[in-house]
């Protein structure tokens, strides 16, 4: 191969590699910066096919989409001097590639390092004009809007970000204070148990002495409804008595002593000591032939 031919070969590649270096291409989920010797010279290229001079413009491009800052648990204060324990995330984009370009270069890690320490500021200032009850539940929503609003100008303003929503993911008590709190909570609950137990066996003791004041009334009134029906059976006894006396006097003596031989001699072990002419024995001796 002679010396043009490969002189013209390198002069084809070099040509090519300027070629190839003359053009880049910005996606629609980048924003880029065309510099020229390490200056800006287009601020915010649009996405689509483009030309730079080779060597002389470089472009950086960076990440357009929503990004997510995701903050390290940090300890802040409330209004009444609690300690918390905040675990929260920031949801951001670039607005302005020129700027986020001069404030971190370009480098993501930059811009969540100095949006992170905005954010805590930001955090720290809203909890501490706010009771736990209001970080935990009552204003938690005006507190999460209010960091959003005032890191997002703060974002733009610095950096060139546009900070789209912060959120606190959870809010917990320092472990130092965990144990103390669920002591107190079990102490809180332990004295509700007593006083439950308290007012049951109070209600138990009432049914109690109801129950046995309403047996006792049973009770009497059915010891007095039955001495009243034993009362009518031995008057009706009585006067039965009475009647059959009236009518044979003999017969009725007679018929009571049977009774009486009878109600005596029930048992086998039953013992009578009486003299022969004892009047008990009256009927029995006049059986005799």
């Amino acid at each position: 191969m002679s010396n043009k031919s490969i002189f013209a070969l390198i002069a084809v590649a070099v040509l090519g590699l300027v070629a190839w270096n003359s053009f880049y291409i910005v996606l629609q989920t980048e924003r880029a910066v065309l510099l020229q010797f390490g200056k800006v010279a287009q601020a915010d290229v649009p996405p689509g096919l483009h030309v730079k001079i080779p060597y002389v413009n470089q472009v950086r491009k960076f990440d357009g989409r929503l990004l997510t800052l995701d903050a390290p648990t940090q300890r802040f204060l409330t209004l009444e001097k609690k300690a918390v324990m905040v675990d929260a995330f920031a949801k951001w984009r670039i607005a302005n590639a020129n700027q986020y370009y001069t404030a971190t270069s370009g480098i993501k890690q930059v811009a969540d390092e100095r949006l992170a320490r905005r954010l805590e500021a930001g955090l720290r200032d809203q909890f501490g004009k706010r009771t736990l009850h209001e970080v935990v539940s009552g204003q938690r929503d005006e507190l999460m809007a209010s960091i959003t609003k005032s890191l997002n100008a703060l974002a733009q303003k610095e950096l060139g970000i546009e900070v789209i929503d912060v959120r606190v993911k959870s809010i917990d008590l320092p472990r130092e204070v965990n144990r103390s709190v669920f002591e107190r909570m079990i102490s809180e609950r332990a004295r509700e148990a007593r006083e439950h137990r308290a007012k049951g066996k109070e209600l138990a003791e009432g049914i109690r002495a109801d129950a046995d004041r309403q047996r006792r009334v049973l009770l009497a009134e059915a010891y007095r409804e039955a001495e009243e029906i034993r009362g009518e059976g031995d008057a009706k006894s009585t006067a039965i008595y009475a009647k059959a006396f009236g009518l044979d006097k003999e017969f009725y003596s007679f018929y009571r002593s049977l009774q009486a031989y009878r109600e005596s001699f029930s048992s086998k072990e039953d013992v009578l000591v009486l003299t022969p002419d004892n009047e008990f024995f009256r009927y029995m001796e006049s059986m005799k032939p």
